[in-house]
């Protein structure tokens, strides 16, 4: 098949001249791994989900720590908010 019309990419040679080898491949092989193979970001991930755990545990803290009326201008706020979001969305899919 010509090299033009492959839709794979071809197989690595068991060994060649640059790398000659017993005929086995090579655990340095140079295609990624199919599932990422990159510890790097599931660390990564692992790392902003418990940030952000932290951040909304401390978060909740200080709420509990309001006094009422602080607490109902929160809610109020929160409220409207919402509100003109719904009403936003609503107006966009009314066309």
């Amino acid at each position: 098949m010509s090299e033009s019309f492959r839709t794979s990419q071809p197989e690595p040679p068991w060994s060649s001249p640059s790398h000659p080898g017993n005929g086995h491949r090579s655990s340095y092989d140079e295609r990624p791994e199919p599932d990422g193979g990159d510890g790097g970001e599931a660390g990564k991930v692992l790392l902003v989900g418990v940030l952000g755990g932290l951040l909304s545990a401390a978060g909740y803290m200080i709420y509990r720590r309001l006094p009422d009326e602080q607490k109902e201008r929160l809610h109020s706020q929160v409220r409207s908010a919402v509100k003109g979001r719904i009403s936003e969305l609503r107006q966009n899919f009314n066309f």
